[in-house]
């Protein structure tokens, strides 16, 4: 079994009241809050992360619908550490072998593997989300703070995690009305290197106060543009090839909308995750016939939805893939926050196993180790160079 420590208050399973007033300094529990029209929202230093997101659901009530901790200081204690809500970086996913070679010099990186331990390999045999010591292991500096907008910086040192060349990062958060914006800015200063980013925010549209299910099964997904994904082996390392998502198949989620627990009756969902993993850890290409403005009302790449809280999240991005996590990994040990759970005070106060949704919009995964798939343009940058752009909107809007 998997043991996680309780942060405080997470014995409290009714909501507790929403966001307080912004204050332009960060709260008693280290969150600093933004606000704006029909949502408010903290986020820490931690990571860059977003740790509570506030949207009134059609019965009226207050949802803080994303995962965390309800003390900033708790991220870094986590022996856990599910990546909630942070930025994984300086390149998110995973890197095979932990090793890649750039176009020009041939010369081979060894990046600190943290993931699938082996006899051999006892810290690991590939890289997740930057290492060890990835981004979203370590404080920001807080650079901007306004009540709708939030600025976060980081200098990434050359050699961290066994990466070439400094990065300067920036990564500014906007409210808006029902929308949370959010764009990444790195910069090489010394020497040619890869970044690849995301946001790692895990969605319950429901808060977990459904009182007819514990898991975000119900919840509804569609990706319009994602007809295939990228093949991947038993530990989720990606082959090579491309494959389709036919219609109707374990992973078609863009002929229509349809629930994410539907996917549960096709015999192919075993394995599906990786080795002997039942679920979704799939990265869904981005087709969208160009040229085109991301902005575009009909070029959003993803919307999940709840029909028990009624409340819909569509998502805009600039990157042509994204991930889907259906929290196969969670085991009924990790709690809640106190401003999450049932209205009832019922329920176990515990994120179970497929609680929870994980969206990440990022570039195709392993690129660096994929030169046919021509992603260097995307993924590998140089000082004096463009910098690397990550852009995403998430718009919500609730269906009484």
């Amino acid at each position: 079994m998997r043991l996680s420590i309780l942060p405080l208050g997470a014995l409290l399973l009714t909501p507790t009241s929403a966001a307080p007033s912004f204050t332009g300094e960060p709260d008693s529990s280290g969150k600093y809050w933004l606000f704006a029209p029909g949502i408010s929202a903290s986020f820490i230093p931690y990571g860059a992360s977003i740790s509570n997101l506030f949207i009134t659901d059609k019965h009226g009530v207050d949802r803080d619908i994303v995962l965390g901790f309800d003390n900033a200081t708790y991220y870094s204690l986590d022996p856990v550490h599910p990546h909630f809500g942070g930025v994984p970086g300086r390149y998110a996913n995973r890197i095979k072998n932990s090793t890649f070679t750039l176009d020009d010099d041939g010369e081979e990186y060894h990046i600190l593997p943290n993931e699938h331990p082996t006899d051999d390999h006892p810290a690991g045999v590939n890289t997740l989300h930057g290492g060890p010591d990835g981004w979203d292991h370590r404080n920001f500096t807080v650079v901007s703070y306004t009540q709708t907008s939030i600025t976060f910086s980081l200098v990434d040192p050359d050699g961290k995690e066994g990466f070439p060349g400094e990065v300067i990062s920036y990564i500014t958060y906007t409210l808006s009305d029902r929308t949370w914006d959010a764009k990444m800015v790195a910069i090489p200063t010394t020497k040619k290197t890869p970044i690849m980013l995301s946001s790692h925010t895990y969605w319950n549209l429901d808060g977990f106060a459904n009182n007819q299910t514990a898991t975000a099964l119900n919840h509804t997904l569609h990706l319009p543009f994602s007809g295939q994904t990228i093949a991947v082996d038993s530990i989720l390392i990606p082959t090579g090839d491309i494959l389709p998502a036919p219609k109707g198949s374990v992973n078609d989620f863009w002929s229509a909308p349809r629930q994410i627990g539907d996917g549960f009756a096709d015999p192919k969902i075993v394995d599906n995750c990786g080795g002997d993993c039942v679920g979704y850890d799939n990265c869904w290409l981005v087709n969208r016939p160009g040229p085109y403005d991301w902005r575009s009302e009909d070029k959003l790449v993803a919307s999940l939805s709840s029909e028990w809280s009624g409340i819909k999240l569509d998502i805009w991005s600039d990157q042509d893939a994204f991930q889907m996590y259906s929290c196969n990994g969670m085991d009924g040990t990790m709690p809640v926050k106190a401003t999450q759970g049932r209205d009832d005070g019922e329920g176990s106060g515990m994120i179970e196993k497929y609680g929870c949704v994980v969206l990440e919009v990022q570039d195709w995964i392993d690129g660096i180790n994929h030169p046919e798939w021509g992603r260097g343009p995307k993924q590998i940058f140089e000082p004096g160079g463009d910098p690397y752009v990550l852009q995403v909107r998430h718009r919500f809007s609730v269906d009484a």
